[in-house]
Order: C-alpha cells, then sequence, then structure tokens
C-alpha cells in the first residue's frame, strides 16, 4: 500500500485527547469536539464524504449507503476505524466489496467489560440499586433482618453465553467467588483451557436451566439475534437472573419486560438495550432491573486506548502499514 499525503480524517464523536495528536501527525483531522452530541445518520452522510478516514463510534450507522457515498467522492474513504470491539454497526461486506479497510479495538477493554459484567451481577443479585434509592429517600430507619435480602453470588452457578475474551475473564472472576460455571459458545474450549477455567461446556437451553446468573459475552449477529427470549425466559429458574453487557438485541426487550413482570426470572442487570438508546419504559418502573449507560468500557485508561487504537489503524494505513486490527484483509493488496 502506498502512502497517502496528508489524508483528510474525520472523527464523529469527542474522544480521549491522546488520540488526536495521533492524527494530527498524519493528515487534517475534522472532528466532533462537543461533548454528548451524536451525529444523526443524515449529518454523519453529509459529513462523511470527502474524508479518506472516519474514526468512527458503535452509535454511528456505517451502512452501505453510506459506504458507497463515500467511496464515490474525491479523495475516496480507504478505511473506517471502529472505536469498538464489536462492529455491527458497519457492513463490513459493503465495506470489502467497495476496497474500504474496517478495523475495530480488541483486547484493550476484555478487563474492563468483565469488571463492569461482575460489578453488575453482584448489584443486581445484592439489590444494591432499591437499597440505595430506599436510603436516599430517607426510608432507613436501622438495620433489619429482612431488609433488602438478596441472593447469594459464592458458590452459585454462573452460566456464559459466549466464552471470548471477555466471557474467559468473567470466568475468572467467577473462580475468586468458588462459583460453578456454564459455557456455551459456537465452539468448544480446548480440554486443557477448560480445566484451567474449570468451566463446562453444556448446551443453551442446559445453560439457562441450570444457572443462577446468565451473563451474555456473544456478539450481535444475525444469528443471535434474539437469542434470548420468551422461549429461554421460560426454561430459565424463577430465582435466576440475567447480565446484559454484550449488545441489547441479543435479548427479545419485551420478553424480559413480560419475563419479569410474571415472576419467571427474579431480575436483570443491563448495560445495554435493544433500541438503544431507548429502554422499554416497563424496565425503567421495576425495583428488580440496574440498568446502567452503556458504560461497560467505561474507565478513562481503557476508553483512551480504545481512542488510541482506532487512531494507530488509521495512522498505520496513512503510511503504507497494515492496520493492527484490520476486519477485512481482503483488501489489503
Amino acid at each position: 500500500m502506498s502512502v497517502t499525503e496528508h489524508p483528510r480524517i474525520l472523527v464523529t464523536q469527542r474522544i480521549p485527547n491522546p488520540a488526536y495528536p495521533l492524527l494530527e501527525a498524519v493528515g487534517e483531522v475534522e472532528a466532533n469536539m462537543q461533548t454528548g452530541l451524536i451525529w444523526s445518520y443524515d449529518e454523519l452522510l453529509q459529513r462523511g464524504p470527502g474524508h479518506e478516514y472516519i474514526l468512527s463510534l458503535l452509535t454511528d450507522t456505517i451502512d452501505a449507503r453510506f459506504l458507497e457515498a463515500c467511496a464515490q467522492s474525491a479523495p475516496r474513504l480507504k478505511l473506517v476505524a471502529n472505536m469498538a470491539v464489536g462492529y455491527n454497526n458497519i457492513d463490513v461486506a459493503a465495506a470489502t466489496r467497495l476496497g474500504i479497510a474496517v478495523t475495530n479495538t480488541p483486547g484493550v477493554l476484555t478487563d474492563t467489560t468483565a469488571d463492569l459484567a461482575f460489578a453488575l451481577l453482584l448489584a443486581t443479585a445484592r439489590r444494591l440499586g432499591e437499597a440505595e434509592r430506599f436510603l436516599r429517600a430517607g426510608k432507613f430507619t436501622g438495620w433489619e433482618p429482612l431488609l433488602f435480602c438478596g441472593a447469594e453470588v459464592h458458590h452459585a452457578t454462573l452460566g456464559l453465553i459466549g466464552m471470548g475474551r471477555i466471557g474467559l475473564a468473567m470466568a475468572r472472576r467467577a473462580r475468586g467467588f468458588e462459583m460453578r460455571v456454564l459455557y456455551y459458545n459456537r465452539s468448544r474450549l480446548a480440554p486443557a483451557e477448560e480445566a484451567a477455567f474449570q468451566a463446562e461446556y453444556v448446551p443453551l437451553d442446559e445453560l439457562l436451566q441450570r444457572s443462577d446468573f446468565v451473563s451474555i459475552h456473544a456478539p450481535y449477529t444475525p444469528e443471535t439475534h434474539h437469542l434470548i427470549g420468551e422461549r429461554e425466559f421460560a426454561l430459565m429458574p424463577a430465582d435466576a437472573i440475567l447480565i446484559n453487557t454484550a449488545r441489547g438485541p441479543i435479548v427479545d426487550e419485551k420478553a424480559l419486560v413480560n419475563a419479569l413482570a410474571a415472576g419467571k426470572i427474579a431480575g436483570a442487570g443491563l448495560d445495554v438495550f435493544e433500541r438503544e438508546p431507548l429502554v422499554e419504559p416497563e424496565l425503567l418502573q421495576m425495583e428488580n432491573v440496574v440498568l446502567l449507560p452503556h458504560i461497560g468500557s467505561g474507565s478513562l485508561k481503557t476508553r483512551t486506548l480504545m481512542a488510541t487504537t482506532a487512531a494507530s489503524n488509521i495512522v498505520a494505513h496513512a503510511r503504507g502499514q497494515r492496520p493492527p486490527t484490520l476486519l477485512n484483509p481482503d483488501v489489503w493488496v
């Protein structure tokens, strides 16, 4: 690949400051610098064409229409660097067809996201949200034997749906609580890895039936859309708790509301939502649900690493080098 001389680079949302000097060293940067401002699809479609590089976020819809508009402009788009591990917001097949590279940021957010997932599990199990709201409302009058008694986490069974980097990190954390770990994944781990993590591979239905906590760590694909719905909730024990820090549409949110309302499961801890940032109104009223605004990777150190990793992919391509986390190697010729 040839070196790109002083390319135009678009950054779609405000990102941690250390990423900007990396980009400015190789090109002309146009950036959305307003904290909390997410450009609409139409605005993105208006701004994108004419840039050779785009640093995108998971809230940006980078579909075939957008990519074609950017491929037909001058200068044409060469690479989309997604500041996320997941890339379901990007039509990678269309990008490949158009010769546009796509990168992501794997590895750098594994432990931070697993920390949040386990914190969400603990908060839901021990009813921390309910208890804090109770105290802040001035209702706490003293210790009571049955006040906010929740579920025990130690020695419980944790079912992991998805056993990639974050799933494995969750399994490591579960060992500290002496939990029994079941997992379901597209491919089974090697026997030595199962032994190291003390994890038992089971079919999805069995995992749902046997788990006290079910935590989702699968990528969002057409195959995992509504992977957990009415049928799956019916399989879970009535005292089970669902945790989702992966992608919202993996869970049928209306079915989740119905399962919680009917007592088919005991609670849920959610960092992601099916129609994010919209949340099913019923969930907002339920005391047995802990809701977070998609902060799974939200430590400053990790978000900075994500931003600099995305920027480094752009820098590498602009200098004629293979981007470190290239998702579609067919474009690299």
